[in-house]
């Protein structure tokens, strides 16, 4: 069994009709299903962060990504926190 799974769901994905837990039978069917999430995700909610999917063993697992314009001011010292 293979799980498809939203961390940190944000408010646009709270308000939407996306599942937070999913679950497949072989693994193909789980990552495609994964990646279309996460790219309706990226292109139709508020943009004010993005998501990426990260597989750990049998789940997929669609986890919020820093925005990118603090991603592109750290200086990477640890004080961007």
């Amino acid at each position: 069994m293979y799980k498809v799974i939203v961390n940190n769901q944000c408010n646009c994905f709270k308000k939407s009709e996306l599942e937070v837990h999913s679950e497949f039978e072989n693994e193909e069917d789980a990552l495609n299903f994964a990646l279309k999430m996460n790219k309706i995700m990226n292109n139709e909610f508020c943009k004010k962060h993005s998501f990426q999917v990260l597989k750990v063993f049998d789940t997929f697992s669609i986890s919020l990504v820093k925005p990118l314009e603090k991603a592109l001011k750290c200086c990477g010292s640890g004080c961007c926190k």
